[in-house]
């Protein structure tokens, strides 16, 4: 005969048994909200990130050197994130 594994309370109030429930269930939450698979990470490449910023090829460069655009070395060439791209201030 197969045994399934059982927890069994004694001694609790109903009251106490809906709170440990309860519990478990803000954890669960906190678990689904936190386990979320990852988005990838979109690389765009100097061509691309001064198309979507409507600048020059020079001007991505500058704002490289400035700090304004970090850059990512994938071997030798040179890609930004779309996310950070996407949050810069052209103006």
């Amino acid at each position: 005969m197969m045994m399934k594994n059982a927890t069994i309370f004694y001694d609790l109030t109903p009251e106490a048994i809906f709170a440990l429930f309860s519990g478990l269930q803000l954890q669960i939450e906190d678990l689904k909200k936190n386990l979320q698979p990852k988005e990838p990470t979109v690389l765009l490449t100097r061509n691309e990130t001064a198309e979507y910023l409507k600048i020059d090829l020079s001007t991505v460069t500058a704002w490289t050197k400035k700090g304004k655009l970090k850059a990512y070395g994938k071997g030798n060439r040179v890609y930004y994130k779309r996310s950070e791209v996407e949050a810069i201030d052209p103006i």
